[in-house]
C-alpha cells in the first residue's frame, strides 16, 4: 500500500513563467525511505512543501494514506495532514527540555509512556532534562527526529537533515537515523543535495532537476544504470563518452576499445549511443586493453582519483579512474586497464 501518491502535480511560483514543479507524479510505499535529490533550486524543496501543505499546487493531486489532501476541489491544511516535519535547523524549543520537546504537541492518553517510549528509540535516555543547548548537534537531530514521530505520523519529512553536521558525525547519523525511522516503522522523505546521504540512507532515490523527475530507483540502479547525462554526471562521478552497439549487442566500440556494455536498453548492434562509465569500471590490470598515462591523482584514503591520458584514434581522451588504495602510482606512470561492467550504461544524452 502507498503512503504517499502524487499525480501531475504542477506548482508555479508568483512572478515566474517556469513550474517549479512541473508535471510531478510520484508513488511511495509505506515503510519506506524516499531522498527527493537534486540540486539547488530544483524543485525538490518545493515537492516537500506541498506534501506537507505549506505550499498549494495549481495541478495535481496529493494523496496521504489514500486520502486526497490536495486537489482542484479539496485543501487539508498542514495540522490535520498527519506528517511529522523534521527541519533544517531542528526548530528545537530552546526553553524546553529534551523531554517536553518530544512530547510537544502530543494529545494522547499515554502521553507519558509515550514520550518514554520514543526518549528509547532515539537514544535518548539519561538526557530528559537536558535542554538544546546543552546537546550535540547529532543529539539535537535525534530530539528533533523524536519529536516528529510521537504523534505516529503517516509520514516524516525532513529537509537537508545532515547538512549542519561536520562529517564524521554526518556519517554516524545516516545510519543512527535509519535505523530509527525502520523500527519506528515509519515512511519518510529526505531532502538532499548530497548524493553520499542519498545513496547511503534511501531504499530509493528520486532525482530531480528543473522540476521533473529524472529517474526514480534504488540507490544500485542509480549509481550503476543512470537514465540520463543528468543523473549520471549529478550522482557520483563518471566518464561520458560516444560508441556504437557491438555484433553481440552487450559490447560497444568506443575510443577506448571494445567494451563490455550489458545496460543498453536494447539497442541493436550498429547503433550510435552515449555511454556512461563511472570511475569504479576501471580496474588495473598489467594485461588491459585500455593504456594510458597518469596525468594526476588524489589520494582520498578510499581510493586514489587519477585522470588518466588515453590515446585515442582520433585525439586524446581522459578518463577519471578510481585505483585501489594500497596501489602507489605517481604522475606519468604508464598504466593498463580493463573494464568492469557493472558499471557501464546506456544513457539518453538529453536530460
Amino acid at each position: 500500500m502507498n503512503a504517499i501518491e502524487l499525480k501531475n502535480v504542477t506548482k508555479t511560483y508568483p512572478g515566474s513563467t517556469t513550474p517549479a514543479v512541473n508535471d510531478f507524479s510520484l508513488e511511495l510505499e509505506k515503510g519506506s525511505i524516499t531522498t527527493l535529490l537534486g540540486p539547488s533550486g530544483c524543485g525538490k524543496s518545493t515537492t516537500l512543501r506541498l506534501i506537507a501543505g505549506f505550499e498549494k499546487a495549481e495541478e495535481g493531486t496529493i494523496l496521504l494514506d489514500n486520502k486526497v489532501v490536495s486537489d482542484k476541489y479539496n485543501w487539508v491544511p498542514p495540522e490535520k495532514r498527519g506528517i511529522g516535519m523534521v527541519f533544517q535547523d531542528y526548530a528545537l524549543f530552546p526553553h524546553l527540555n529534551v523531554y517536553k520537546n518530544i512530547g510537544f504537541g502530543y494529545k494522547g492518553s499515554d502521553k507519558d509512556q509515550r514520550i518514554k517510549k520514543i526518549i528509547d528509540l532515539v537514544n535518548l535516555e539519561g538526557f530528559e532534562n537536558r535542554y538544546p543547548s546543552e546537546l550535540s548537534g547529532g543529539q539535537q537531530q535525534r530530539v528533533a527526529l523524536g519529536r516528529a514521530l510521537t504523534n505516529r505520523p503517516v509520514l516524516v519529512l525532513l529537509d537537508e537533515p545532515f547538512s549542519n553536521l561536520d562529517a564524521d558525525l554526518r556519517v554516524h547519523m545516516r545510519m543512527e537515523v535509519q535505523q530509527i525511522i525502520k523500527e519506528a516503522g515509519a515512511t519518510a522523505i529526505f531532502v538532499s543535495h548530497d548524493q553520499k546521504d542519498a545513496l547511503a540512507i534511501s531504499d530509493k532515490i528520486v532525482v530531480i532537476n528543473n522540476g521533473k523527475i529524472q529517474q526514480v530507483g534504488s540507490p544500485r540502479v542509480i549509481y550503476q544504470f543512470p537514465s540520463n547525462d543528468f543523473v549520471a554526471r549529478f550522482v557520483g562521478q563518471t566518464n561520458i563518452i560516444q560508441g556504437v552497439i557491438g555484433e553481440d549487442e552487450y559490447t560497444a566500440e568506443t575510443p577506448l576499445g571494445m567494451i563490455p556494455c550489458y545496460h543498453n536498453h536494447g539497442h541493436k548492434t550498429g547503433t550510435p549511443v552515449t555511454i556512461s562509465i563511472r570511475p569504479d569500471s576501471f580496474e588495473l590490470d598489467p594485461n588491459g586493453s585500455i593504456e594510458g598515462t597518469i596525468v594526476s591523482s588524489i589520494y582520498t584514503g578510499e581510493s586514489i582519483d587519477a585522470k588518466v591520458k588515453v590515446e585515442a584514434e582520433n585525439k586524446p581522451i581522459t578518463i577519471l579512474t578510481h585505483i585501489h588504495p594500497e596501489k602507489v602510482v605517481t604522475n606519468g606512470d604508464k598504466v593498463n586497464f580493463k573494464v568492469l561492467p557493472n558499471f557501464v550504461a546506456v544513457i539518453k544524452s538529453d536530460s
